[in-house]
């Protein structure tokens, strides 16, 4: 009798209850990160606060569609693994000057049309870079990423940003509760529990949060039910080549942050990333950031905080996350349903970003693991590179001197480290040896970076 070949986990389609579940958790994850940038650029911009609203709802519109493009996958768009996309924060800076300097909302559609178009043309050529990624330089890089989450997670569990009360120690205690809520599941709940740990940290998080005062519904009720984006809401692009160029090198960082972040859960789903399905992944960034100029948002790219909730939870199936960008479309149609996502209050994300973030981290550790540092330079590779990819998290106004360029690129510690560890990786492990240097152990095709 003929025997059915087993499905890989990342193909697996858990049941309807533990979809909506799982899938409610990746949103619960990004939410914040999503409507920051919209808000951001929105809120220097001086726009009105229907102008932010609808900014936000085509936000939350198009990141579910990118979502759904990345993880299902059309023809070659789409890496097919559970990836969540989301606005990139390497894009608010120039988006900010383009729109309050250089012709508004219009000028920056323009220039992120321009940029997805890029994205698309380059992805085959950054597919064939995948041999610059050996475990050396994607444990490094894993490790940057997970790092560089950590002070979001500090801001939340602190009161968020720019908030009254920020530090309080209510926010930290309500902060800890929830980590504290999300380890006692994790550890000892049933297993289906245990796999919504973050989920169920947030529901209890707010629960406790409401009575003390930590949250305000009051916009929910103010919210419509229904909202629709349109293309162009705010006017025909305009293509101004200032514009363009310093969009083009957001890019160029997208790039190179998207591939660390595939890379990532290709390792901690066990489907390692090939230079095809990373040519597809980023194919699909540039049709989503495409498709963010046509209906009124920004660039996407993959979202590094819910690569730590993949690891943490274990779940590795890309139709979970599919299912996260459902419930974003219908976040980005029904904006009173995104108002009571919003409500949760920054402190209760906090707590869970702390573990889920603190994953990826470990995770970039794991990988490392398997690397030689024995009679080589690669102790020094790791050093350096997460010496400079820290260097903008821990100071972030050190490189304000320089060029606007240089600073779209270096201001982001993911795209700093990355390409300091692929340039220290051939300095020291793809140039023929100093004379008299000890011999060096061959190493296998698919390298170890040592």
């Amino acid at each position: 009798m003929a025997t059915t070949a087993p499905v890989h986990p990342v193909d697996e389609v858990p049941p309807v209850r533990q979809l909506a579940a799982f899938g409610l958790q990746h949103v619960l994850a990004m939410y914040a990160g999503a409507v920051a940038v919209p808000l951001i650029v929105g809120g220097a911009m001086k726009l009105s606060p229907a102008d932010l609203a609808y900014l936000i709802t085509a936000d939350l519109l198009v990141c579910g569609i990118a979502t759904l493009i990345q993880c299902v996958g059309i023809w070659r768009f789409g890496v097919r693994l559970p990836i969540m996309q989301g606005c990139t924060f390497a894009a608010v800076s120039p988006m900010v000057l383009i729109g309050t300097t250089g012709g508004g909302l219009p000028a920056i559609y323009g220039s992120v049309i321009v940029a997805g178009l890029a994205i698309v043309v380059l992805a085959p050529v950054f597919g064939r870079l995948l041999r610059f990624f050996p475990p050396l330089v994607t444990g490094t890089v894993i490790l940057i990423i997970g790092l560089s989450l950590l002070p979001v997670a500090g801001n939340w569990a602190a009161g968020g940003v720019g908030s009254q009360d920020f530090g309080e120690p209510k926010n930290l205690a309500l902060a800890a509760f929830v980590l504290a809520v999300v380890l006692a599941v994790q550890r000892f709940a049933p297993a289906f529990l245990s796999r919504i740990a973050v989920l169920t940290g947030i529901a209890v998080g707010l629960v406790v949060a409401v009575p003390f005062g930590f949250t305000d519904f009051g916009g929910v009720q103010a919210a419509d039910w229904l909202g629709i984006s349109t293309p162009f809401h705010f006017g025909a692009p305009s293509f101004e080549v200032s514009a363009i160029v310093s969009m083009l090198v957001v890019a160029l960082v997208t790039m190179t942050e998207t591939t660390g972040d595939l890379i990532a859960v290709g390792e901690m789903t066990g489907r390692r990333v090939e230079p095809r399905s990373l040519a597809d992944g980023l194919r699909a960034d540039g049709l989503s950031t495409v498709l963010g100029g046509v209906f009124n948002t920004f660039p996407y790219t993959a979202y590094a905080q819910n690569v730590g909730l993949v690891g943490m939870t274990r779940v590795r199936s890309r139709w979970v996350v599919a299912t996260a960008g459902g419930i974003l479309v219908l976040l980005g149609l029904l904006p009173k349903l995104g108002a009571v996502v919003a409500a949760v209050p920054a402190p209760v994300l906090g707590g869970a970003g702390l573990v889920m973030f603190g994953t990826v981290a470990a995770s970039g550790l794991r990988t490392l693991a398997r690397v030689d540092f024995q009679d080589n330079h690669n102790l020094t590779v790791v050093a350096v590179s997460v010496a400079v990819g820290m260097l903008p998290v821990g100071v972030p106004t050190v490189y304000e001197k320089f060029p606007d360029w240089f600073q779209t690129i270096m201001n982001s510690g993911i795209s700093a480290g990355c390409l300091t560890a692929i340039v220290l990786n051939l300095v020291f492990n793809h140039r023929p040896a100093k004379a008299g240097a000890a011999p060096r152990a061959a190493t296998p095709p698919t390298g170890t970076g040592g």
